[in-house]
């Protein structure tokens, strides 16, 4: 049994050429990403489908961001994940459509025994899942095997360590959900500022990132 066929069937595992040949991919191509010109958009978008397992439309990602593999990373359409993001990628990561991360954010597949006598045998590997329309706050933590639901936001600061539901407002160390996402929030945007107190935009207001066009 490789060491990838160990970490996929959940036991623990050790670097090797492989695993190395994978983070090599991945460093140089992050390396170029986070290079590219302030205004290189189209590029540095292209290359994101070439960095990950599968990267949707509309994705935009803000430099500068790590990857440990990219190839076991997939992102959905209309994602938005602001600068400092670190995906520990080295076994699955699914993240859905529309999912938001703010400054910082690490999503974290691999871990070490907590045991010192065994420390030393490898590291294990658990799949994450981000659903879609998640929004993970500055210096959020998701810890390996965990399931955030869909709509779900996460506090900044949160360490995630266990599942959260769908459309729920959960925050902490470690992370507990807060309450559901209400009729409330269908009408505050933030504090007791509310959506129809703002000024209407018009059709030719509205920002178009004609650059992400496929």
């Amino acid at each position: 049994m490789t060491e990838q066929e160990r970490m996929k069937a959940g036991y623990m595992w050790l670097d090797d050429e492989e695993n190395m040949a994978l983070q090599d991919r991945a460093r140089a191509l992050v390396e170029k990403f986070n290079n590219l010109p302030a205004d290189a958009n189209k590029e540095r978008h292209d290359l994101c489908k070439e960095m990950f397992g599968q990267c949707g439309d509309h994705t935009w990602i803000v430099p500068p961001f790590k990857i440990t593999t990219g190839v076991y990373t997939s992102i959905g359409d209309g994602c938005y994940f602001n600068m400092g993001a670190t995906l520990i990628d080295d076994w699955k990561i699914t993240i859905g459509n529309h999912v938001m991360f703010g400054p910082n954010v690490t999503v974290c597949t691999t871990g070490h025994a907590i045991s010192p006598k065994h420390r030393g045998d490898g590291m294990y590997s658990f799949p994450i899942t981000i659903k879609d329309g998640a929004w993970l706050g500055a210096n959020v933590v998701v810890m390996p095997g965990v399931t955030i639901g869909e709509n779900s936001v996460i506090g900044a600061g949160s360490v995630v360590t266990k599942d959260i539901p769908d459309n729920v407002v959960a925050f902490g160390v470690p992370c507990k959900v807060y309450r559901q996402i209400n009729e409330r929030d269908e009408e505050y945007y933030f504090g007791d500022h509310r959506f129809d107190e703002q000024p209407v935009r018009e059709e030719a207001d509205m920002p178009h990132l004609d650059f992400l066009e496929d």
